[in-house]
């Protein structure tokens, strides 16, 4: 079942663990490293901040019950879609002071681990697709956390690689699962090997979660139909 692919993890831990990693970075930083280029095109550090406050709106609104009324809202604000809603998060907080923003963003996401984590992972959520387990939802949080945590550079220490990338890799096969993606993926614990499409390749560990999140960069050598069936998280 591809709920097993899970089972070794605890979502919330790892929740907390990249929220932390990321308010340490943040915390550390000067109007330089704000204004840095992030790895999210046309974003830059603080924007990646500024996304990830405005998730929260989202993030709370599940808790709450009240996606139905955030939706509404944002179709008065002129917001369709999730892209829209993400830039239009970053532009209405890049005239915000910084320091306002960090507070916002580490305020509410500390409610929403705190709250998930005391729904426990079986319970359901509210959310866009319709009920969702909590357990499941706090996976994909995880990955988006991990994923904007190496787009601004946040360091991770040679202690925690493997681990992290074993969690992302169960997470990412995960999730093809759960959309039914046409690819097979079939891990060792040296490489990833997939096929989609009759095409197949051999990928490290960090390559595979790369894909997944579609951050692979330029010159990866990988067949398009390979990138096009792993990406699933992004």
């Amino acid at each position: 079942m591809a709920e097993d692919l899970l089972k070794d993890w605890n979502p919330f831990d790892i929740f907390d663990a990249e929220a932390a990693r990321l308010d340490r970075f943040f915390s550390g930083l000067d109007e330089a490293g704000w204004q840095r280029p992030s790895r999210c095109a046309g974003w830059s550090v603080r924007d990646v901040l500024g996304h990830l406050a405005g998730e929260e709106l989202y993030n709370h609104a599940c808790l709450d019950g009240s996606v139905e009324e955030l939706t509404s809202r944002l179709t008065v604000e002129g917001v369709s879609g999730y892209n829209d809603f993400n830039e239009w998060s970053v532009r209405r907080r890049r005239d915000v002071p910084v320091e306002d923003v960090l507070a916002e963003w580490r305020t509410k996401n500390g409610e929403t681990r705190e709250r998930m984590r005391a729904l426990g992972p079986d319970a359901l959520l509210d959310t866009m697709a319709g009920p969702y387990p909590v357990g499941r939802q706090t996976f994909h949080y995880d990955s988006e956390y991990a994923t904007h945590a190496d787009d601004v550079g946040a360091p991770v220490s040679p202690e925690e690689t493997d681990g992290r990338l074993l969690w992302r890799a169960a997470v990412g096969r995960f999730v093809l699962a759960e959309q039914e993606a046409d690819v097979q993926v079939e891990q060792t614990a040296e490489q990833i090997w997939v096929n989609a499409d009759g095409v197949s390749a051999t990928l490290s560990y960090p390559q595979f979660v790369e894909a997944t999140v579609g951050r692979l960069p330029e010159g990866h050598g990988l067949d398009p139909r390979v990138v096009s069936a792993l990406r699933c998280l992004a």
